[in-house]
């Protein structure tokens, strides 16, 4: 559908999607080659390429200290606010986990990765 959208000149700045989509490493991959940025959930159990190995994403989001937790505003919104590890909510030109931690239930995560676009598109593309 992405593929699709994109070949019949659809501009569009991202995608965001939930962890089925998120999970499926070709769609992964084509939004990378496509430099399509993206958030995508995925699972606790997702396995993240680290720089000496592969870690589940329940077991990075368990390292920081409570105390490390830092509520971000996302908007005003609905969606209200998101407490984020220092540093992990800042998307660089690779792809970077993201945890969400529920205000209300602090045992309630949401795992996520993110990429943007190596460099940023002009307003012709």
């Amino acid at each position: 559908m992405i593929k699709r959208a994109a070949e019949a000149g659809m501009p569009s700045g991202w995608v965001a999607a939930d962890e089925a989509y998120g999970d499926n490493r070709p769609l992964r991959d084509y939004l990378k080659e496509e430099e399509i940025a993206y958030v995508l959930a995925v699972s606790r159990d997702h396995l993240l390429a680290m720089p000496v190995s592969r870690r589940r994403a329940d077991e990075l989001a368990a390292r920081p200290p409570r105390r490390a937790w830092q509520r971000l505003s996302c908007d005003a919104g609905a969606s209200g606010e998101r407490l984020l590890p220092p540093g992990v909510g800042r998307c660089r030109p690779e792809t970077s986990p993201l945890t969400r931690r529920s205000l209300l239930r602090p045992s309630q995560l949401a795992f996520y990765l993110c990429h943007t676009r190596a460099r940023p598109r002009s307003a012709d593309s």
